[in-house]
């Protein structure tokens, strides 16, 4: 299975619905997953699955912004103030 970290700036349409059919009343502390990267930087995520990929969502609070603005029945977003369309868009694997 394949292990795919995703920070906000590069969250697309598809993991974000996951999320938020996930944590329709948004996560809570016992969500969360602690980890140090490579770098040897604290990291917060928040996990959603797909039948090949686990994704490992890094927090913020742009994150929780972006999930109480998602409709996820129409699949659109609004993205929030600061961030361009641009930002938003295909996953990195790291």
């Amino acid at each position: 299975m394949r292990r795919v970290i995703v920070d906000y700036k590069k969250l697309n349409k598809d993991i974000l619905n996951l999320l938020v059919k996930k944590f329709p009343d948004g996560y809570a502390d016992r969500d969360i997953i602690s980890f140090r990267n490579h770098h040897n930087e604290a990291i917060e995520a928040v996990e959603v699955k797909t039948m090949d990929t686990i994704y490992l969502v890094k927090i913020s609070k742009r994150l929780a912004d972006t999930m109480q603005s998602f409709d996820y029945e129409t699949s659109s977003v609004e993205i929030p103030e600061g961030v361009s369309k641009d930002q938003v868009g295909d996953i990195e694997d790291k």
